[in-house]
């Protein structure tokens, strides 16, 4: 589980401190945002699992970001859908475990968007009026409604390594309930197990078949591998100059165009900048999207590992 340590290291080495300034005095990168694509709604950190390397250290103890109910929602939802949104995604924690998830679901199809779910297919999401719910909005609005499904590896004792003993074989009964209810599917691994893309695809490729999930590993919707997060790995700063350097353009990363919705324990809702950070004051950007609408300096190392290093997106 994540404990901040490699963050501590890295600003006690003069790494991610200063705001414009890189540790050797480059000129920090910084994303300009081009429009709301995907608002991101964290719907409380307690999950029924409690993984190794969980970015936001989920668990079914840590209520730090509370639930948040439909009435904090929709507030956030009209604007969203003012400013041309496109996608609502919810994360977690776990999303069934919040009673209101459904609803919350219901509400953004209801307005014509995509939403999106990260769920790990659990028992929290077995549950009848969970599934039920589910089988309902995917028979109502087809593949507007899409769960991605944690699968950490297609092995079961590396996925239950990182998740806990059985873990495996519950996200995949979970997968097969939701494919034979008719729900569009994803599948989100872990690109590390020191084993090439092709090798994890190819692995991905013959549990799918077993288990009789029509997805193809080819596609990257449809398998999405994520970058390695293990915060006590170090990671260099993000300048200017990497842009070119890398061949990458601001634009394609997530702060460009998607934001976070949280509550803080005890706090009224607000908006961050970015899904994988909720602890760091720099990238809270207010309580409305306008607020929110704002440029973000890439001082954080899940800017580099995840981002633009990585290559990686949460949105679908």
């Amino acid at each position: 589980m994540a404990d901040g340590s490699g963050l501590a290291k890295m600003r006690a080495g003069g790494k991610f401190l200063d705001a414009d300034q890189t540790a050797d005095g480059s000129a920090r990168a910084v994303v300009s945002f081009d429009g709301l694509d995907t608002l991101w709604v964290n719907t409380g950190t307690l999950c029924n699992i409690e993984c190794r390397h969980c970015y936001i250290e989920s668990s079914p103890a840590n209520d730090r970001l509370a639930y948040l109910t439909f009435d904090d929602f929709t507030p956030f939802l009209r604007e969203a859908i003012s400013v041309g949104v496109r996608e609502i995604g919810f994360t977690g924690g776990e999303p069934f475990m919040n009673p209101d998830i459904i609803r919350m679901a219901e509400a953004s199809l209801e307005a014509g968007l995509t939403a999106l779910v990260l769920t790990n297919a659990m028992r929290p999401a077995m549950r009848p009026a969970m599934r039920d719910g589910v089988r309902r909005l995917a028979a109502q609005f087809g593949a507007r409604l899409h769960l991605r499904v944690s699968l950490d590896h297609y092995a079961a004792e590396l996925h239950d390594d990182e998740r806990g003993a059985g873990a495996f074989q519950s996200a995949v009964e979970g997968l097969k309930a939701f494919n034979a209810d008719g729900v569009s599917l994803s599948v989100a691994g872990r690109a590390s197990f020191e084993e090439s893309d092709r090798a994890a695809r190819d692995g991905y490729a013959a549990l799918f078949g077993a288990i009789g999930l029509r997805l193809d590993a080819e596609n990257p919707a449809a398998l999405v591998l994520f970058p390695e997060m293990d915060e006590n790995v170090d990671t260099p700063e993000i300048t200017t100059a990497c842009w070119s350097i890398l061949n990458r353009s601001p634009s394609e990363m997530m702060c460009a165009n998607t934001r976070m919705l949280i509550k803080r324990k005890g706090d009224r809702p607000s908006i961050v900048a970015c899904t994988l950070i909720v602890d760091d004051p720099q990238f809270d950007m207010g309580e409305t999207l306008k607020d929110a609408a704002r440029p973000v300096r890439l001082n954080h190392p899940h800017c580099s590992r995840f981002c633009v290093l990585g290559g990686a997106r949460c949105s679908a």
